[in-house]
């Protein structure tokens, strides 16, 4: 539950590596959240679904949660080496949003980068042993 809201708790950092799990945890809690609240549209409307109490109710949400994911997905992006600014991948029609999928599942980095310490806490020990 606490890889759920952590990026709720980090919502405007854009410094930093997320894990894969960090990541994965908040777009599973995005899901679960955006269920919930078509539910209670839907009860609150009556059964109707355009109607404007569900819409402005779904948009709301959406728009609580824009930059926390988006926060989220650019340290994930640094997990993986690359610069935030490859979230605008997802523009392009079709592939960018495929290629952004991949990027996302690909794993982090296992030592140190240029965006921080691996979260995992992997391979820092060992480089050290061999370089010193």
């Amino acid at each position: 539950m606490e890889m759920m809201i952590a990026p709720l708790k980090k919502y405007a950092d854009f410094q930093g590596r997320a894990r894969r799990a960090e990541y994965w945890m908040f777009v599973l809690f995005q899901i679960l959240v955006y269920i919930a609240v078509a539910i209670l549209g839907l009860i609150l409307s009556g059964g109707n679904s355009d109607s404007a109490t569900a819409t402005g109710l779904m948009a709301l949400v959406t728009l609580g949660l824009l930059l926390p994911s988006i926060a989220v997905t650019v340290r994930r992006l640094h997990d993986t080496n690359r610069t935030g600014w490859w979230i605008l991948i997802s523009f392009l029609p079709l592939i960018g949003g495929i290629w952004l999928f991949v990027l996302t599942v690909l794993d982090g980095t296992p030592t140190s980068n240029r965006f921080g310490p691996d979260p995992k806490g992997r391979g820092d020990a060992d480089q050290a042993k061999i370089f010193s």
